[in-house]
């Protein structure tokens, strides 16, 4: 199994900024497919962004042009930026990593893809 270890979130007004992280052992962030996913109570799991080991990024509709995702292979570690926020992007975050490449599944934000899973990290905007 890979242990996926998450920081970041807490309550912002909306409108400001957090960065989530998440670590993991060598060579994790550089080998497997991984990506950000979030759940509010009540709601179905769905996949913020993914990147790939070549760097190439997915993102939801919903979050394009203010969430970035990106990673630090050296430092085994994967982060979410997430700027302009609003009160709909309150939810429980997760990082999580696939043990496939996922090159011909049709939706990469599928939640199913994925089988190692962070802690999750909760996130509160308020209006």
């Amino acid at each position: 199994q890979v242990q996926l270890l998450q920081s970041g979130g807490g309550s912002v007004q909306a409108g400001g900024s957090l960065r989530l992280s998440c670590s993991a052992g060598r060579f994790v962030f550089s080998s497997n497919y991984v990506g950000w996913f979030r759940q509010a109570p009540g709601e179905a799991r769905e996949g913020v962004a993914t990147i790939d080991t070549a760097g190439s990024t997915i993102y939801a509709d919903s979050v394009k042009g203010r969430f970035t995702i990106s990673k630090d292979n050296a430092k085994n570690t994967l982060y979410l930026q997430m700027n302009s926020l609003k009160p709909e992007d309150s939810a429980m975050y997760y990082c999580a990593a696939s043990r496939g490449l996922l090159t011909r599944v049709a939706n990469k934000l599928n939640f199913l893809n994925y089988e190692d899973w962070g802690q999750g990290t909760q996130v509160a905007v308020s209006s």
